[in-house]
């Protein structure tokens, strides 16, 4: 099978579309098929792998790390004429998204959408009137997807939303899914050595974007509380975003800052450590659509302390593989604070949170999800010519 993936998020940027792509990319591979990335141009002049195709792109003016791809090249649109497509699959409903659709349509391939992002919940990117973004992110996102031969929700929330938002387009729940062999438990000793980490100290620990969305100044405040009951405990924080130095600033004032570590950005192959190393996972986003961070945890027998929402509560057990909390401060921080307190729940939780990775989020079984939704649609493509 001959696969295009069209997506404005990709490497050498970090973050959940990125990660989703190279594993699907990756999976299609390992089954025996091709697959190709049509992404925005980043401005580091990388060379890029042969299977990747560069759009013409512009910064973002309110994300300038974040490239804007400009949908258009008569020259990629022959290569993939060339490339002999079977399916074009969008990550987004605008941009590179709308490009997969119209060479879809010309082609008369099927068009597979996979529903990342809750859109209305980034409108503040948008530098408009926050409540007509909002309206016509949800106006948009949906519209596309009802023009989708299907549709991918990552979770059982989303399919269920764009369906009270009038979605009807043919829809599967599956959710990106983690490298098992990759992100795998590990020595804790050994794992925080390697980091420079205290060895005793109880680590907290997040990884994601630093970015309004995120609500990582809660987890700020949380761990100011959590301090207070034990002051040897520690909170890492990895990962980059647009307020970072804000955040930075934020735990200069605190109480505790001195026991919080900004670790910047890391190669994904590069994080199962930090998740070994730490002693509990906090996560604050209500913007989810599946919380991918918090599946990674998972595969390595690390409870998480989450905000309820969305997403989230599809990948944290309640009470089982971690705690889902009340969006506050303190909340967050009794949740941590009794978990830290008790180990032996701790550890059943984290082999529990392992039990359900190895379940519900084995990539090479989601691939094949994947793949079969695929094969289905060509071969209902072939009945229908």
């Amino acid at each position: 099978m001959r696969v295009a993936i069209f997506t404005n998020n990709y490497l050498p940027m970090r973050g959940g579309v990125t990660t989703a792509v190279e594993t699907l990319r990756r999976g299609l591979e390992a089954l025996g098929h091709q697959a190709w990335v049509f992404a925005p141009r980043f401005f580091n002049g990388s060379v890029d792998p042969p299977f990747v195709f560069r759009y013409p792109s512009i910064p973002a003016p309110t994300y300038p790390d974040f490239p804007l791809a400009v949908p258009f090249s008569r020259r990629l649109a022959r290569s993939v004429h060339d490339l002999r497509i079977d399916i074009f699959h969008a990550q987004h409903p605008f941009l590179l998204g709308r490009t997969a659709r119209r060479l879809a349509l010309r082609l008369g391939r099927p068009l597979v959408f996979t529903y990342h992002t809750r859109y209305e919940k980034y409108a503040h990117y948008v530098p408009l009137r926050r409540d007509w973004v909002e309206a016509a992110a949800i106006r948009w996102s949906c519209t596309f997807a009802d023009a989708a031969d299907l549709v991918i929700a990552p979770s059982a929330k989303i399919r269920d939303t764009l369906r009270e938002r009038g979605v009807r387009a043919a829809m599967e729940v599956v959710p990106t899914g983690i490298e098992l062999d990759h992100f795998v438990p590990g020595d804790r000793r050994a794992a925080r050595a390697a980091l420079a980490l205290p060895a005793e100290d109880p680590i907290l620990l997040y990884v994601g974007r630093l970015d309004r969305e995120k609500s990582v100044e809660r987890l700020l405040a949380a761990f100011e509380q959590v301090a207070a009951v034990l002051p040897t405990a520690r909170f890492v924080l990895v990962g980059q975003g647009t307020q970072a130095e804000r955040l930075r600033e934020q735990a200069k004032r605190l109480s505790a800052g001195n026991r919080i570590e900004f670790r910047g950005v890391h190669p994904r192959e590069a994080l199962p450590p930090y998740y070994q190393a730490a002693d509990l996972f906090l996560f604050a986003s209500e913007t989810e659509t599946q919380g991918l961070v918090l599946a990674e945890a998972a595969a390595c027998g690390l409870p998480a302390v989450a905000v309820s929402a969305s997403g989230v509560d599809e990948v944290v057990a309640n009470g089982e593989t971690g705690i889902l909390a009340k969006a506050e401060p303190r909340e967050l921080a009794d949740a941590a604070i009794a978990l830290l307190l008790d180990p032996a729940r701790r550890r059943a939780m984290g082999e529990s949170a392992r039990r359900l990775a190895e379940r519900e989020f084995c990539a090479r079984r989601q691939t094949g999800r994947v793949v079969a939704l695929y094969e289905a649609l060509l071969d209902g493509a072939g009945r229908r010519a």
